[in-house]
């Protein structure tokens, strides 16, 4: 089938310039600068993206779809369908399920569900715990994006704390290694002092200071040590704070392999918005200063962490509206992360330039991916289709059914995944076009 995408305003690369994309076989035939004046005839869809701008696929690099094991608030099916009407075209879902997969058996097993139900592409972390070293040892990197390592405990028991366990993780997977760096006996020190403050009524202002900034600083020192130490591929996901950001970034000026990412609503809340949206904002690691806010800020836009992704994390209503102990952790944000930085980026924070960069180039780049992240001739026909100028109300499509937020002043209009267009005017089409990631590694 071939497509054409005609004159609309293109961002690839740093550079943006009115053109057409020509799509053949699920992949990108060519680009071109300037209107399309040729003959229409030999295509077998045309698609008018005059006055809005064409963009490579956002890849996230870190989503919960909650299946197996917790499918009543998510589904692979569910949240794809929310990625797709998001923009995202690629994502990489961690392993905490119920069960967690940390075992190659269970990691296919969900790639066997998400090759028939995934409206986007997929790939899936291996969970690490602390006797899994075998399977870590037998991972394949050209087709799993990595092992996750728990530094500290979320939402799942998957807590790795044990020090020989830590070091042979670190000198024996084959694969880049995402960290959630927390350092739990912190936490547990500060949960006490705020229970024995507060009794059960810890007001959610606390999280940050119980889930601290020292808690992340001290785990995320830790996991660079031991890359260093052993040479691994380390990628810190939702960085939090501004202390973290100096450390990776004295991390990759020394040579090691060391990145990091940060989360939309890292950029775009702190600790003054808890007392509007209290449950509904927390997440592990918890949203803090509005200083650290700021830096993270400058961090991206400086380039200093490339990576911009969500931590899509879906609870009913009923698991978040609890009190401060047992509301349960996590943001649905997969469906609205690139609107979110377009929504900064109109502020005049990030380029457009750069939110293309972080969002699809860089995680393309980071991971190794293999022919995506990019509007260029032989990649995948990745594409999304925005408009800038069309406010649009949020209408959740996560299975959980809310959201944070109402309204946003840009829309996504379409988006093409692998070439087949997966939303069209803002709907999902009902079409699954989503496949296994593979990896140059």
């Amino acid at each position: 089938m071939r497509i054409l995408i005609k004159n609309g305003t293109i961002i690839n690369e740093g550079n943006s310039f009115k053109g057409c994309l020509f799509i053949n076989d699920r992949v990108i035939e060519d680009v071109s600068k300037g209107t399309f004046d040729g003959d229409e005839s030999s295509f077998d869809q045309i698609v008018d993206a005059s006055g809005l701008y064409v963009l490579p696929g956002v890849i996230d690099d870190q989503v919960h779809f909650r299946e197996p094991g917790a499918t009543h608030k998510g589904c692979i099916a569910s949240e794809s369908a929310a990625a797709a009407l998001g923009g995202v075209t690629s994502y990489m879902d961690m392993p905490n399920n119920n069960p967690p997969a940390c075992s190659i058996a269970s990691l296919e097993e969900k790639y066997e569900i998400a090759q028939r139900d995934s409206v986007v592409n997929y790939s899936f972390y291996l969970g690490a715990n602390n006797d899994n070293i075998s399977e870590i040892k037998a991972v394949d990197p050209s087709c799993v994006c990595g092992v996750k390592v728990f530094m500290g405990s979320s939402t799942g028991n998957m807590l790795v704390d044990n020090q020989e366990t830590l070091n042979a993780i670190f000198k024996e997977a084959p694969c880049l290694i995402a960290t959630h760096c927390e350092e739990e006996s912190v936490i547990k020190k500060n949960l006490d002092e705020a229970i024995a403050k507060y009794g059960d009524a810890i007001p959610f202002n606390m999280h940050p200071v119980i889930r601290s900034e020292e808690a992340c600083v001290l785990s995320t020192k830790k996991a660079i040590e031991l890359a260093g130490k052993y040479g691994s591929r380390l990628h810190v996901l939702h960085v939090s704070t501004a202390k973290e950001v100096q450390l990776i970034s004295e991390a990759a000026a020394s040579g090691a392999q060391v990145t990091g990412e940060i989360c939309v609503h890292y950029l775009y809340f702190c600790d003054k918005d808890y007392e509007k949206y209290g449950s509904h904002i927390k997440c592990n690691p918890a949203i803090k200063s509005y200083e650290d806010m700021t830096a993270l800020r400058d961090a991206v836009k400086d380039g200093i962490i490339k990576v911009v992704a969500t931590d899509h994390a879906p609870h009913l209503l009923s698991e978040k509206d609890c009190p401060y102990r047992q509301s349960a952790s996590g943001i649905p944000l997969v469906q609205h992360s690139l609107q979110l930085m377009l929504e900064l980026s109109s502020k005049g924070l990030f380029t457009i330039e750069d939110v293309v960069d972080r969002m699809s180039h860089s995680p393309a780049r980071c991971f190794g991916l293999s022919r995506r992240g990019f509007i260029k001739k032989g990649y995948s026909a990745d594409i999304v289709i925005v408009d800038l100028n069309q406010p649009c109300s949020v209408v959740p499509a996560s299975r959980c059914g809310w959201s944070p937020f109402t309204s946003f002043n840009s829309s996504i209009v379409h988006t093409f995944c692998n070439g087949i267009q997966v939303v069209e005017e803002g709907k999902l089409t009902g079409k699954k076009a989503g496949e296994r990631l593979l990896f140059n590694n």
